[in-house]
């Protein structure tokens, strides 16, 4: 496969001017922008602008997607919905990131997966996880957590210093983590998190908090009344300076933030979660295996026990001379074989497998195919 590189920018809380479009023209000519989204694949070269100032300067949401394994997400939202500080736990190494310009924050979300498969619809899956973006503005964490959940599996695979993951932190734990939206499972998906890792990481997250009804001009009305008047001022200021679509989220956020999603205190270890999600892993493929196991047992069990009409169904496949006929007989023969080793039938069995190979001696084609298949 060539060469393929996805880059694709939106603009979600305002739309893009002519001049800023004609700027970023300037950065791709084969590009289609739009006043609300930048779009390019690459199959050589690169993009010559930088994607991190491209968000910083026009964009709220960037996905990036590549044919050798890398996904990218990034995401930037009003500095007053959601603080820094509250993020930095979540930062680990270069695959969680985040900063602050004058008026935003800025996230930079990677998963590197140079050995893996290519992800069938990677490249179409910001309409799946742009709702990530919303539930951070309104407190949600989960999907910083599970961003960091990634990092630390693509952690644990660059770097085998034992020491470093006993003495990394687990950050705070955000409410509902057994219970994913459907963004953030998209977003799990999309940054490859382990199954076993966030199984093990839910067990100590507490219960999501019920969405709450949508509220009432009574309930809002006091809470309203409550807001200190500088804050109120602020508000209406940026109401009355143009569309901000996430004021209004912002807002009731604000009136409700004893209803904000909740965290527990991450008491574990880098290390002891991964101890866990390995454990879980193992226990998890050894029910699998013996689930196998006693299937098997279950299905040469009862071809043993209807062994003259296995008999019958070989012979009629032989006696058609067909070579996909033979491959059949074949198969079905070996089967036999293991189902009657099985329920301790191998003496009859033998008997009419060496008759079946002297009446049958002139076959070459079937006596190869049994010798091949180890039946002698």
């Amino acid at each position: 496969m060539s060469e393929y590189q996805y880059y694709e920018f939106q603009a979600l809380d305002r739309p893009l001017s002519r001049e800023e479009q004609e700027q970023l023209r300037a950065i791709s000519t084969r590009a289609r922008i739009t006043a609300t989204s930048f779009t390019n694949t690459y199959h050589w070269g690169d993009l010559s602008g930088n994607p991190r100032r491209m968000v910083e300067r026009y964009f709220d949401a960037h996905l990036y997607v590549t044919n050798w394994g890398t996904h990218r997400l990034m995401l930037r939202l009003p500095r007053q919905t959601l603080a820094l500080s509250t993020v930095k736990p979540y930062c680990l190494d270069h695959h969680v990131d985040a900063w602050t310009t004058r008026t935003h924050l800025l996230l930079d979300l990677t998963s590197d997966d140079e050995g893996g498969d290519w992800v069938e619809g990677a490249d179409d899956s910001l309409a799946a996880l742009i709702g990530v973006r919303d539930e951070l503005a309104t407190g949600d964490l989960r999907p910083l957590y599970l961003a960091w959940l990634s990092a630390l599996a693509a952690w644990e695979l660059e770097d085998d210093d034992e020491e470093e993951y006993r003495i990394c932190p687990e950050p705070p734990v955000p409410a509902g983590l057994g219970e994913l939206t459907a963004p953030q499972r998209a977003l799990a998906d999309f940054l490859r998190v382990d199954d076993d890792l966030l199984t093990v990481a839910a067990q100590a997250s507490p219960a999501a908090p019920k969405k709450p009804a949508r509220p009432t001009k009574k309930e809002l009305a006091p809470l309203i009344a409550a807001l200190p008047q500088k804050e109120k001022d602020a508000l209406l200021l940026r109401l009355a300076l143009g569309p901000e679509p996430g004021l209004r989220t912002e807002l009731l956020h604000r009136l409700h933030g004893a209803d904000a999603p909740t965290t527990a205190p991450g008491r574990r270890s880098a290390a002891q979660l991964l101890d866990a999600a390995h454990t879980r892993r193992a226990e998890r493929r050894q029910r699998a295996e013996h689930d196998r196991t006693t299937a098997r047992a279950q299905r040469l069990t009862a071809l043993a026990s209807e062994a003259e009409s296995a008999w019958q169904k070989i012979e009629a496949h032989l006696a058609t001379k067909k070579t996909s006929a033979y491959d059949q007989a074949v198969t079905l023969l070996a089967e036999l074989r293991d189902a009657c080793s099985h329920t301790g039938q191998d003496t009859d069995f033998h008997q009419r497998l060496i008759r079946l190979r002297e009446d049958n001696q002139r076959r070459t084609g079937l006596i190869h195919r049994l010798d091949r298949h180890g039946l002698r």
